[in-house]
């Protein structure tokens, strides 16, 4: 009797190289195979999970003969936990291959005229670099393979980590992260000790029942922490004492607040944050300006890659001076900031009130008065009108979300005609899609990618865009 395809078991085979998406590829008479967490170069048996007309999936069941060029992994949760799947690639060869990505996607794939491609700015920190990770309370967390389920104590079923990939409703218990600096894996396993000990229910994330949610941790490069702990039902007792007690033992903390979620899902950007104590914010500062982050402010999550992202977008938009910018979805107004030193004006637009706000607030504070900023959607905001109103642009720097700019948004920016356009993105797909829209009437003219996070398959891309004369 046949094995079926989903038991299809694949012998000695050799992994080539890096794909998209994190995963590496081999090929078996002409056929690509997908496979998770391999190096190029290691030899190995590979279980297939997926099989088309073009490709197959699988994972590894045994390693063969590891790659010359495979490095251990440096975090004990490697292959459980979703994130950080390039740990055993040297840096230098994640960095290849992000290079790799943002061409296959403009050029390969987009077809796209481009200059030769600047090479990619790798971060200078590989681990602790992010500035905010959020964390679920799960009183059943995830499993991990040789555990007896049966043998395991109460207070060690629940977990406070991150969510496995595929699965909503489970949660790995993470011991110790090494994305974000200390004190966070510090704060994090206190308030799981403290939470245990005292009989605090975890959440229950399939039917809905519990007290501890979700937690964040913020922290800026001077080493200020914002925590913000997310509970389902309000008990002012259980919820202050725990409030008191992280706070008594992280004096870091410089900004403590909490947030009331009765809600189906475990988003607070609709629900009040409310400051326990400390202070309202703490602050970025990039070049002597400093950036307020609240609990609900976005700011990107790797600080000192954000600076050398910003100095490569004011570099591609060559601003003399005189010139009217729009920067588009311009989040906390970040880049506006930044680039309002050697331009006449800036507008900047963006979806969210709340980061608005904190725009005008920065500017504020930041004693710039040549920035305006706008809330709402970028297509609805961003008309022919509004433009007559607040001035042609000069230049338009946008950094939209990952699926990129709506076509509408494309249409009013052909129209308005700007000398200039600088493209940020953390999609290059949707990006070569967008610039071939754009390319009608613009050449690009420069490519820069920036790794904002090691051990990752994402990649930030700039591509400058000058109008056809």
């Amino acid at each position: 009797m046949g094995r079926k395809k989903q038991d299809i078991v694949l012998e000695n085979v050799l992994i080539e190289s890096v794909a998209a998406e994190g995963k590496a590829i081999a090929r078996i008479d002409g056929t690509v195979l997908f496979v998770p967490f391999a190096v190029p170069g290691d030899i190995v048996d590979v279980k297939v999970t997926k099989k088309k007309k073009n490709y197959m999936e699988g994972f590894i069941l045994r390693m063969v003969k590891p790659s010359g060029q495979r490095i251990e992994p440096f975090c004990s949760h490697f292959g459980i936990c979703g994130g950080c799947k390039w740990q055993p690639l040297p840096y230098s060869m994640q960095l290849q291959a992000k290079q790799q990505q943002v061409y296959d996607q403009l050029v390969r794939i987009g077809h796209l005229e481009i200059p030769e491609i600047q090479p990619i700015v790798g971060s200078a920190k590989t681990a602790g670099y992010r500035n905010k990770l959020e964390f679920t309370f799960s009183n059943r967390r995830w499993i991990e393979t040789g555990e007896d389920p049966d043998s395991i104590p109460p207070a060690e079923r629940v977990g406070l980590g991150f969510h496995v990939g595929r699965f909503f409703d489970k949660v790995l218990d993470i011991r110790q992260c090494h994305l974000q600096p200390e004190p966070s894996n510090a704060i994090r396993l206190f308030i799981r000790q403290y939470a245990v000990e005292r009989g605090l229910e975890f959440f229950d994330i399939r039917n809905h029942t519990g007290f501890l949610r979700t937690m964040t941790i913020r922290n800026n490069v001077k080493g200020d922490v914002m925590l913000i702990i997310s509970f389902y039902h309000e008990d002012a007792g259980a919820r202050t004492a725990l409030l008191d007690a992280v706070s008594s033992a992280f004096p870091q903390i410089k900004s403590l607040w909490y947030v009331i979620n009765p809600k189906a899902n475990d988003s607070i950007a609709d629900l009040d944050c409310i400051l326990y104590k400390g202070d309202d914010a703490i602050y970025e500062e990039m070049e002597g300006l400093k950036f307020r982050i609240g609990p609900k402010s976005f700011y990107q999550t790797n600080s000192l890659q954000a600076y050398e992202l910003y100095k490569i977008a004011r570099e591609f938009a060559c601003l003399k001076g005189s010139e009217t910018v729009y920067d588009l979805y311009t989040g906390t107004g970040t880049i506006a900031q930044f680039v309002s030193g050697m331009a006449a004006k800036v507008i900047g637009i963006e979806y969210v009130p709340e980061a608005i706000e904190d725009a005008r607030a920065n500017a504020s504070g930041n004693g710039i008065t040549n920035c305006e900023f706008f809330a709402g959607d970028m297509k609805d905001v961003l008309t022919d009108n509004f433009i007559a109103q607040h001035g042609k642009p000069d230049v338009i720097i946008l950094d939209p979300p990952r699926a990129g700019i709506h076509p509408d948004v494309a249409k009013v920016i052909l129209d308005a005609a700007p000398e200039r356009i600088v493209y940020v993105s953390c999609n290059p797909a949707s990006q070569a899609r967008d610039l071939a829209v754009l390319s009608g009437k613009y050449r690009i003219t420069a490519v820069r990618p920036v790794d904002m996070f090691p051990h990752t398959h994402h990649v930030e891309n700039v591509v400058a865009l000058e109008a056809e004369s």
